[in-house]
Order: C-alpha cells, then sequence, then structure tokens
C-alpha cells in the first residue's frame, strides 16, 4: 500500500508540475495580450510598414484600377441601384392606385369597373395632389430648381439636384396612381440618375465623371423599366450622352445589364408583348410598310406640334401648379368616360390591340381611330399641364393603334390580307417612337426586347427610317431636344470628327468660374480681388448672374496708377464687352477657335448663348496640352 502509494505520488508528481507550469504560461500570455494596446499594435504595424513599403510598390502597380474598369465597377452599382428604384417605385404606384382606385390591376381594367363620374374625377384629383407636391415640395425642402436629363448633360456639369428629383418623383407617383397619361419610365430614370449624380457628387468627382453616372442611371432605368438592357445603353448613348464612343458605351452597356438582372431577379424574364411569329420572304409584302411609316411619321410630327400648342396654351394659364394640373387632370378623366383605355400609360390597351381583342359590337376601325385621337389627346394635355413622367409607353400605344387602325382599313380594302394586323402595330409601335425621339436605332431595339421577336425586324427598320424622314420635314426637334433648343441651349452633337481627344466637350474639361465680380463692385473692391488672384481677367455678372463684360487688371492701371482713391467709379464704368465665350455641350473642335482667338487663360464657360449664365470656367493651356498630345500620338501612331 505504501509502496503504491509512494508510486502514485511520484506518478502524480510530473502531472502537477506540467499544470502549474500550463497555467503560469497562459497567464503570462494573457498578461502580455493586455500589456499590447491598440495604439501600441498600431505603431508597430506603422514601423513595420515604413521598413517595407518598397517592396509592396511592385504588387501595387501590377493591381492599380485604369480609370476604364473604375467606370465598370460605378456602372455596376448604379445598375444595382436601377433595378431596386424601379422595384421602389413599382411597388409606390400599386399603393397610390390602390389608395385612389381601390384596385391595383391594370388602370383600364379597373376604370372601366368604376362609374363615368368616378373616372373623370379620380384623375382630377391626382392631378391636384401632384401639383401640390411640386408647388410645396421645393419650398419645403429648399431644394434647387428641377433639372433634367439632358440639361444636365449639355448645359451644366451633370449634377443633378437630389431633393428636387425626390420632389418630381413623388409628384410623378400621384399621377400615374391615379390615371394619368404617362409612363413610369420617367420617374425611374430621373430618380436613379439624380442618385447616382449625387454618388458623384459626395465624392467630389469631376464633371465627366458626374456625366457619366447621369448616363449610367437612365441606361439602368430604362432597362429594369422595359427588361430591355441593348434599349437602355442605346437610348443613353444616342438621347442623353449623344456620344457612341467605346469609352462611354462600355460603362452603359454594363449598367444597362445589371440593372436588367435585378429586374429580372424581382419580375421575371418574361417579353412586355406577345406577338406571333410572320416570316418576311417576298420584296413585295414590304411596300405596306413605307405607306405605314409615313403615316407614322406624319403622326409623330403632329404629336409633337401637339404637345408643344398644349404647354403654351396651360402657360398662358396665370394660376398655381396644382390648378393646372388638376385642370389637365378632369380633361383626361373626361376623355376616359368614353374611352376608358386612355387611363394609365398603355401598357394594357397595347396588348389588347395585338391580340385583336376590341368591345364587342363596335367596329375595329372606329374603335381603333377614336382610341388614337383619345390617347393623343389625353397625353398632350397631360403634360401640357406640367405633369411628370415618361412618354415612351404611351407613345409605343398610340403607334401600336396606328398600325392596327391602318391594317384594318387595307383588309376592309381587300389588300395586303396576307398580312396580319398584330405585324402592322408592332411596326407602328416602332415607328411612332423613332418618329419622336429621332432615334430609329433605338426604336428598333426597344420593339424587338419588348417583344422578342427577330421575324418582324424587317418591316420594322423599314417604317423606323421612313418615319424619321418624314418626321424630320415637318418638325425640327425630337420629343427630348425640343424643351433645350426653346431654352437656347446648344446641344453641339453634330459634330463628325474622329479621334477620342476631339470627341470631349467643354464639360468634360470645364472648371468652377473665376470668381466674377457684380457689376456695381467698387473700383478698390476689384483691384483687392487681383492682388488676391493670379488672374488677369475678372467676370463680370449682374443680378442674376449673366455675364455681362469683364474687367482687365490692364485697364485699371489709369485709375490706380497714382494711388489716389476713386469713389465714383464701379465695374461696370471700366469693363470690356462680353469675352466670346463657350457652352458645355460644345466639342472641343467646335470650340478651338475661340481658344485660339482668346487672350483669357480662363474663357468663361455659359449655360446658353440666350441666358450667358456664367457656370465654370474653360482652362486655355488644358486644351492646348490636350491638343498637342492627340497630335502627338496621331503622328507616333502614323509613324
Amino acid at each position: 500500500m505504501r509502496e503504491r502509494r509512494r508510486r502514485g505520488n511520484f506518478t502524480d508528481a510530473p502531472a502537477s508540475r506540467e499544470n502549474r507550469t500550463g497555467q503560469l504560461c497562459w497567464g503570462g500570455y494573457i498578461q502580455m495580450v493586455k500589456a499590447v494596446q491598440p495604439k501600441t499594435l498600431f505603431l508597430n504595424l506603422q514601423a513595420f510598414f515604413h521598413r517595407h513599403w518598397r517592396k509592396a510598390l511592385p504588387w501595387r502597380e501590377k493591381v492599380v484600377f485604369r480609370e476604364e474598369v473604375s467606370h465598370l465597377i460605378l456602372a455596376g452599382c448604379v445598375g444595382v441601384l436601377g433595378g431596386l428604384v424601379n422595384f421602389v417605385f413599382f411597388l409606390a404606384i400599386e399603393r397610390v392606385q390602390l389608395f385612389f382606385l381601390h384596385d391595383s390591376s391594370d388602370p383600364v381594367s379597373v376604370a372601366e369597373m368604376l362609374p363615368a363620374w368616378q373616372r373623370a374625377i379620380v384623375p382630377a384629383l391626382g392631378g391636384v395632389l401632384a401639383g401640390l407636391i411640386l408647388h410645396w415640395g421645393p419650398r419645403l425642402t429648399g431644394g434647387k430648381p428641377a433639372t433634367n436629363l439632358l440639361e444636365a448633360v449639355v448645359a451644366g456639369d451633370g449634377r443633378l439636384p437630389l431633393r428636387s428629383g425626390l420632389v418630381r418623383a413623388l409628384s410623378s407617383l400621384a399621377s400615374i396612381g391615379t390615371g394619368a397619361s404617362l409612363g413610369r419610365e420617367g420617374g425611374i430614370t430621373q430618380v436613379t440618375a439624380t442618385l447616382a449624380s449625387k454618388w458623384g457628387q459626395l465624392s467630389n468627382w469631376p464633371p465627366y465623371r458626374l456625366r457619366l453616372l447621369v448616363g449610367c442611371g437612365a441606361a439602368s432605368g430604362i432597362a429594369a423599366a422595359y427588361n430591355a438592357p441593348i434599349a437602355g445603353a442605346v437610348f443613353a448613348s444616342v438621347v442623353v450622352l449623344g456620344n457612341f464612343s467605346m469609352t462611354l458605351f462600355a460603362p452603359l452597356a454594363f449598367a444597362s445589364v445589371v440593372a436588367a438582372m435585378v429586374s429580372r431577379s424581382l419580375f421575371g424574364i418574361g417579353p412586355w408583348y406577345s406577338v406571333p411569329t410572320f416570316e418576311f420572304t417576298r420584296l413585295s409584302q414590304l411596300p405596306w410598310f413605307i405607306l405605314l411609316g409615313v403615316a407614322a411619321g406624319l403622326l409623330g410630327a403632329g404629336f409633337l406640334k401637339l404637345l408643344r400648342a398644349s404647354e403654351e396654351q396651360f402657360r398662358r394659364i396665370k394660376l398655381p401648379i396644382y390648378v393646372k394640373l388638376g385642370l389637365g387632370g378632369l380633361i383626361v378623366g373626361a376623355i376616359a368616360m368614353q374611352f376608358p383605355g386612355v387611363f394609365g400609360n398603355g401598357a394594357e390597351m397595347t396588348n389588347r390591340v395585338l391580340g385583336g381583342r376590341f368591345p364587342a359590337g363596335e367596329a375595329p376601325l372606329l374603335f381603333l381611330g377614336g382610341l388614337l385621337l383619345a390617347k393623343l389627346l389625353a397625353t398632350s394635355v397631360t403634360l401640357g399641364s406640367g405633369a411628370v413622367g415618361g412618354l415612351i409607353t404611351p407613345t409605343l400605344m398610340l403607334g401600336a393603334s396606328l398600325g392596327a387602325a391602318f391594317a384594318t382599313a387595307l383588309h376592309e380594302l381587300k389588300l395586303a390580307e396576307n398580312l396580319p394586323t398584330t405585324t402592322f402595330a408592332v411596326v407602328g409601335m416602332g415607328s411612332m417612337l423613332a418618329a419622336t425621339t429621332r432615334s430609329p436605332l433605338l426604336a428598333m431595339i426597344l420593339v424587338f426586347e419588348i417583344c422578342l421577336n427577330y421575324s418582324l425586324m424587317p418591316p420594322l427598320m423599314l417604317g423606323c427610317v421612313v418615319a424619321i424622314l418624314t418626321a424630320g420635314r415637318l418638325h425640327d426637334d425630337s420629343i427630348y431636344t425640343e424643351p433645350l433648343r426653346q431654352r437656347g441651349l446648344e446641344l453641339g452633337r453634330d459634330s463628325t470628327a474622329a479621334g477620342a481627344a476631339v470627341e470631349r466637350t467643354v464639360g468634360d474639361l470645364m472648371h468652377a468660374p473665376v470668381s466674377p465680380v457684380r457689376d456695381n463692385t467698387p473700383l478698390s473692391d476689384v483691384a483687392e480681388r487681383f492682388l488676391t488672384n493670379a488672374n488677369n481677367y475678372l467676370p463680370v455678372i449682374d443680378g442674376p448672374g449673366r455675364l455681362i463684360g469683364v474687367v482687365a487688371l490692364h485697364d485699371l492701371k489709369e485709375f490706380l496708377g497714382d494711388g489716389r482713391e476713386v469713389p465714383g467709379v464701379i465695374a461696370s464704368d471700366v469693363m470690356r464687352p462680353v469675352p466670346r465665350f463657350v457652352t458645355p455641350g460644345q466639342r472641343l473642335t467646335e470650340a478651338l477657335p475661340i481658344v485660339f482667338a482668346s487672350e483669357l487663360r480662363n474663357i468663361p464657360v455659359v449655360n446658353s448663348p440666350a441666358e450667358r449664365r456664367l457656370v465654370g470656367s474653360l482652362a486655355r493651356a488644358e486644351v492646348m496640352a490636350i491638343l498637342s498630345e492627340a497630335i502627338a500620338t496621331d503622328n507616333t501612331q502614323r509613324g
């Protein structure tokens, strides 16, 4: 027993020592960790970095992102944003419609079940609400005046005000949810582009990148709204940015694809419209679509003129905006009492026209003609009153009605009986869109993507080309450029010069304006301004901020040479006439003569020749450097 106890004590002794040793080591580790404070750890890491930073340089150079890659990453983020905005916008419209109409299904189907008086009153109430949002929203939020996408790109630096954009989006929800004849794609595109622009503003990115973000937002909005990624990229390239260079088109396409995929994950992948296949195998089948293209061009030009006339009539009404929108809604409601098909954006009625589903007991030709005129008037009144929304979907409905009516008339005359009415309706959709947007490529691609039927492409292409040629002879501008032309903004998109340098615009290189002086600034203050900056010229503006001249340092010598005060002299007394200026939308090729002739180091940039509001400056040396680099690169490639 003793021996066993001794043996047990003997064998237990090493184990106990080992445990004590482990406890001592663990306790020391804990004390060591507690002793290492975060500050000490940071200092150690900093010292390690200072010792070994040179070894990291080769790896750093290998992982540097080119600007094109960065733009693709940004475009992908904007694409996700566009898909989510589309989803939120769709749910919000359903909630508004459920509140006013007590049903969230298709607006046309709901309107057909409503009493006639309710069809008239609901759009009017929605118009008043939308107008109140536009009236009080900017006052309550303190937002800047709203700017559309094209104006931000053509006459600005890509900055879209966030508060005003959200106010307009809320107004659009109120209008569309109560039956206004507008599409939701306008609000989705505007909100996505505004959020993308705000992201760039918070990051202090240069104007050219802000414009690219606005374009990616527009591409994402169209791609998500119509499940049409190619059309989204083309819309942003042709309509918004006016530039098809690959450096811009690549991020636009990337944003469109991401937005469409997000939208498909939420709504599915089915096409908007179901169209049966029809194979075109003979040239004799195509002349009818040339005539349809002419008719679509005439209708498109008439639609644009009607929109302008409607806007002018509502502009003459000296009443608050909510009264105008309420009046516009009341007119749409009165039309809907007889033609409930004008309710909403027109997607459901387009489906019915494509499917040949007309009311029983009515002659198809009379029904289609009446629906076409009713939708034409309802859309013109809605937009003319000041409502916010898109026009692509209503335009597609107008084209479908025109094409179906054209085919019905031919069939009643025993002509083109082997050509289905659906084919004419689809070609009418594309032709009408081409006539109003002045972009046949956009019209072809969008109609193809929303129908997913390639067999109709030959007559669709023919109709779109003929429609744009016909409309161009009768009306100068598109539905997007006309508001800019009315404000005197130059688009600067007709240059055919090649090369990356000449593709850039003044807005891409524009900097903040040289800090101007007011026309009533005393001469002593003007002199002090010259002493605090390196400019030899200072722009002079009036109260509204219009450029009215420049003050040259050389011209002040006769007043300041003797060192005496000249209290009666102000800036307008010594200023020179308005110098030659440029606008943000001008190509560098168009601005070069002004740059060469100017003696100013920073050439003034104004929003438009008509308004002459100072928005930036163009560094003469920077333009010369870009031009020299482009010439040197070209010579090297030739050599």
